[in-house]
């Protein structure tokens, strides 16, 4: 693999969205195959790149693919002696030294989409951005998402798709990764409530956070029961959303304590939490 062909396998997994092993020669004693320094990229079909070939590439591979059916995520070491006598799996190998590998999973990036990036929605935006995500930001309002105020997200860590719709913005939910958390905080509480009904009518979704008020929650599960979601669908949907007890209404404050909930969820695989009837992130009429 030329030098930087690795980054780009790298890059090929995430933007694929599949989990994948990067495995590298850390230490090299007596004679190798390779350096220290090689590289191979193992993906659950397919590898990039050569670490030397024979016993210890095989061996590198299914260490690699056991990572992977296992969903691990802690790295790990391994260590190859290069001889005749040496124990083998696939075949002998005898260049005469010791290689030392590591393996360090390449998970599937978690993918948020915020829907509405109004006040509270860009502020959360801000805070995602520092991490490693997939972030979809959608909002139906092309003042919103115009490349100049989305400017302070200009050195995002996480990947940032923008999704400009004058209408409709529940089309997203089908283009979205499987596993997408969402998070609903739009100006319109109309829009709040189709999304929330297309969120129960299907799609692979991870956590579903609605933004507002207890009287807002009551007039939305009136609805959706009236739509034909039964209430255990109807508790898919949490709210209000953010950490508990922080109850400022100011758009930072709404925005910290919702990003720190997500963040635990995503961490946890959890859902969040299903807090008190009492607002938390919100007041009914919030502009996400």
């Amino acid at each position: 693999m030329a030098e930087g062909g690795w980054v780009a396998a790298v890059a090929h997994l995430r933007a694929t969205r599949e989990p994948g092993v990067l495995v590298t020669v850390v230490t090299v004693r007596g004679h190798a195959p390779r350096a220290a320094g090689a590289k191979l990229v193992v993906g659950a079909a397919r590898t990039w790149g050569s670490i030397g070939g024979g016993n210890l590439e095989a061996v590198a591979v299914d260490k690699a693919r056991a990572q992977l059916a296992a969903a691990a995520v802690t790295p790990e070491l391994f260590t190859v002696a290069l001889s005749d006598k040496a124990p083998y799996q696939h075949g002998v190998q005898c260049c005469g030294g010791t290689v030392t590998v590591l393996l360090e999973p390449l998970p599937v990036t978690p993918a948020v989409a915020v829907f509405g990036v109004g006040h509270v929605g860009l502020e959360l935006a801000r805070i995602l951005a520092r991490h490693d995500l997939d972030l979809h930001l959608v909002d139906t309002r092309a003042e919103q998402v115009t490349d100049v105020r989305l400017a302070v997200l200009a050195d995002a860590v996480a990947r940032i798709h923008v999704h400009r719709l004058a209408v409709l913005p529940e089309i997203v939910l089908g283009e979205l990764p499987a596993g997408t958390h969402i998070l609903i905080m739009t100006h319109d509480h109309a829009e709040d409530l189709a999304l929330c009904d297309a969120v129960l009518r299907g799609g692979d979704f991870g956590s579903v956070g609605l933004i507002g008020s207890s009287a807002k929650w009551a007039r939305f599960r009136t609805h959706l029961a009236a739509h034909g979601h039964d209430a255990a669908a109807i508790q898919r949907i949490t709210t209000p959303i953010g950490v508990p007890g922080i109850r400022g209404k100011e758009p930072a404050t709404i925005a910290v304590s919702v990003a720190a909930d997500l963040l635990r969820t995503i961490e946890r695989g959890e859902r969040p939490h299903t807090g008190t009837p009492a607002p938390l992130a919100a007041p009914a009429d919030a502009d996400g």
